[in-house]
């Protein structure tokens, strides 16, 4: 049983930055990718970042902005973001799949707004 626990999420002017934190319960097997993912009103859910064994693979939106990285022991996820846009408005969902057993454990997400 894994549980994510997300903070960091809130408001904060376009050009701003905003770290997330996302709190992982439970030992995370080396196997298992993390990521966070965002939906914002009207839209599809998307992958923003993910991270599996040091390999980071992002959204074209958020190249060059953005920065997943991961703590000790795969207790911490967390999601750097730099250079915010209004279009960056979502509600961000931390993500852990299971590749050795094909399920995934979600966040409760948190939500970010970006002012113009």
């Amino acid at each position: 049983q894994v549980q994510l626990v997300e903070s960091g999420g809130g408001l904060v002017q376009a050009g701003g930055s905003l770290r997330l934190s996302c709190t992982i319960s439970g030992s995370i097997s080396i196997h298992a990718a993390m990521g966070w993912y965002r939906q914002a009103p009207g839209k599809q859910r998307e992958l923003v970042a993910r991270i599996l064994r040091g390999n980071t693979d992002y959204a074209d939106s958020v190249k060059g902005r953005f920065t997943i990285s991961e703590g000790p022991s795969m207790n911490m996820v967390y999601l750097q973001m730099n250079s915010l846009k209004p279009e960056d408005t979502a509600i961000y969902y931390c993500n852990v799949y299971h590749t050795l057993t094909r399920s995934n454990s979600w966040g409760q997400g948190t939500q970010v707004t970006v002012s113009s």
